[in-house]
């Protein structure tokens, strides 16, 4: 491996570390998932076309390893972490425990959508690319991207108002429509 390409790897870990806290939902899962991308990335790096997009290779790799993930985990069955819990401090505890319930209940609703939105979820609004850079990595139209979001977010505005059903985020629709 190059110098080149290890300076590369190491100059996108902070995306890919955003990218992969939002599918994830979870900052130990996430680097966990970092690290195992990072790892499968490095073990099959004779795969990777030098001349192509680096993080487009590496986000598709996390998006594979978390997909597998979410497989294995409906077999498994739910599992809760008990550190989850802590203990509010600070000087207006209502606050953050209003920012906390709001940030929970959007987290809630990331997880609830189709994957495919997930991802765009995270490499948008997360990630800030843009549509077409979105576009690009996923191998999919522009146009594509931009009703997928747009249905993303109109399902999240919906769950956060308690109007979607759990069966119309997972099929990524809303009350104006199926996804594509």
């Amino acid at each position: 491996m190059t110098e080149d390409l290890r300076h590369r790897i190491v100059e996108l870990l902070p995306r890919l570390r955003r990218f992969v806290r939002v599918l994830t939902g979870d900052v130990d899962g996430g680097d966990d998932l970092v690290q195992e991308t990072c790892a499968r990335a490095l073990s099959r790096l004779d795969q990777w076309q030098p001349g192509t997009r680096l993080d487009s290779w590496m986000f598709r790799i996390a998006q594979t390893l978390w997909l597998d993930r979410l497989r294995a985990a409906k077999i498994r069955g739910e599992t809760v972490d008990i550190d989850a819990m802590h203990d509010l401090a600070g000087e207006d505890g209502r606050q953050i425990t209003e920012t906390r319930l709001t940030l929970n209940r959007v987290s809630e609703g990331i997880a609830q959508l189709p994957a495919d939105h997930q991802v765009l979820i995270a490499l948008i609004i997360v990630d800030g690319l843009s549509y077409k850079e979105a576009a690009e990595i996923l191998d999919i139209p522009i146009g594509t991207v931009m009703s997928r979001l747009a249905r993303a977010r109109l399902s999240l505005y919906e769950f956060a108002e308690g109007t979607a059903s759990d069966a119309s985020m997972k099929k990524g629709e809303s009350r104006r429509g199926p996804s594509d």
